[in-house]
């Protein structure tokens, strides 16, 4: 009989240990849902710093010489999407004057001159020409708006913390970016869609 109340027992003592190691793992992965892992993560308008977490858990905030570290990092992120706005324009430019320069086409307030003899046999002079890039020119056009477009969602993500700091971090990029590299000549006659885009994701 007391081998049977022992077994018994220690069965019981099982059962509750597993019990509430269960519940315990259940607490975790609900904690999980916005701030796993110990992190400060809102839905709403915060300025947390240290335990705030970006993107992933492994992004955590751990001290302030890393969230000063952070920040700086996303003002030099949003710097590279401007610069790679300005990559793309240049590269749009770059085939348009390959072309004139193939076709022997002087440009001027957006039309064709054709020079050395007129143009080919069943193009109008002096009307609006366009270009057709390859599929190799066009597989590069499309690869730098993939990487434009990559980035520029990542930097939206890390806008959806609401956390002020970061969101004036963007600003600030934003700022630096279009000062560096967005001076040029306006008004100029081979301007591209890349020109009149105010953002990536919703310009």
């Amino acid at each position: 009989m007391d081998h049977d109340h022992d077994h018994g027992s220690m069965a019981t003592t099982t059962m509750s240990a597993a019990a509430a190691g269960a519940t315990g793992s259940s607490g975790g992965m609900g904690g999980g849902g916005m701030g796993g892992s110990g992190c400060k993560i809102s839905m709403l308008w915060n300025w947390n710093t240290i335990d705030s977490c970006f993107i992933a858990s492994s992004w955590k905030i751990t001290s302030t010489g890393v969230f000063a570290g952070s920040c700086i990092g996303v003002v030099l992120l949003v710097i590279s999407l401007e610069m790679l706005r300005r990559v793309v324009k240049e590269y749009d430019r770059f085939l348009i004057n390959k072309h004139i320069k193939a076709q022997r086409i002087t440009v001027t307030s957006n039309k064709a001159v054709f020079n050395d003899g007129g143009p080919p046999p069943g193009f109008p002079a002096g009307v609006s020409t366009g270009y057709r890039p390859t599929i190799f020119e066009q597989a590069i056009r499309a690869l730098l708006h993939m990487v434009q477009f990559a980035v520029a969602y990542f930097v939206m993500l890390l806008a959806m913390y609401y956390n002020g700091y970061i969101i004036i971090c963007i600003f600030i990029g934003a700022y630096i970016g279009s000062f560096i590299f967005h001076w040029e000549t306006l008004g100029g006659v081979q301007q591209t869609s890349a020109a009149k885009e105010a953002t990536v994701c919703c310009g």
